[in-house]
């Protein structure tokens, strides 16, 4: 934890621009990468069909691709998973946020926690991608949270990640530090749901974040009140 707000000019490189609608058109996915462009966001983040666009769109501007897998129940086969997550990559992406067997965390089985990421997490790694894990946080106790952070380390995850914004609930100062705690510091820790401010930007970086995941990026890098629900 940092005694010391990010300033707002830095604030930008914490951001994976996300637009993650099902109905998202193609006008629109491409005026969020020319967002991420101008902004200078880490990433932008869309679902696997845009893949191939935004990677074309943010050529040699040094905004990552980012895209979602088993999204946004988590309720896929690992297998399948792990071929999508392929796919994707190979499509271009930088990075992959996938979505834990939620059953298997409810039920405090990290042996099956760990089975499913590292399914995915071999299949991203192979392209020399990162892999994040969002736990949906709002949907676990403490106890569960925690068992599902050693899970994703165990597995070889990247990142953990609190939530998809699908399912009720996002993130909160008290998640990221927890999830902070259980990780360690070299495992990231990206912020998602509900982040609509420079102030909850800087929250959540001061408890552990080291991502924030939104979709008013805009608003936080000028220090306005975003109205997203992500």
């Amino acid at each position: 934890m940092s005694n010391e707000a990010v300033a707002p000019a830095s604030i930008a490189s914490y951001i994976d621009h996300t637009l993650l609608k099902p109905e998202a058109s193609e006008a629109e996915v491409l005026k969020v990468c020319a967002e991420a462009v101008e902004y200078k966001f880490k990433s932008v983040c869309v679902n696997p069909i845009w893949v191939k666009t935004v990677t074309k769109a943010l050529k040699g501007s040094g905004v990552l691709t980012c895209s979602v897998i088993a999204f946004p129940l988590g309720a896929t086969p690992s297998d399948v998973k792990a071929f999508e997550a392929r796919g994707a990559v190979l499509d271009g992406a930088d990075e992959i946020d996938m979505v834990i067997n939620m059953a298997a965390a409810r039920a405090n089985d990290k042996g099956a926690l760990v089975d499913d990421i590292t399914a995915v997490a071999e299949a991203v790694h192979a392209g020399e991608a990162i892999l994040k894990v969002i736990i949906e946080t709002s949907m676990l106790t403490d106890e569960q949270k925690v068992i599902a952070c050693e899970a994703a380390v165990e597995a070889g995850a990247d990142f953990v990640k609190t939530s998809t914004g699908f399912n009720g609930g996002g993130a909160t100062v008290e998640d990221v530090a927890l999830m902070r705690k259980t990780v360690g510091p070299e495992v990231g820790v990206k912020a998602s749901g509900g982040v609509r401010s420079l102030a909850d930007a800087q929250a959540m970086i001061a408890a552990g974040a080291t991502r924030i995941g939104a979709s008013s990026g805009i608003a936080i890098v000028k220090g306005e009140q975003g109205s997203s629900d992500y």
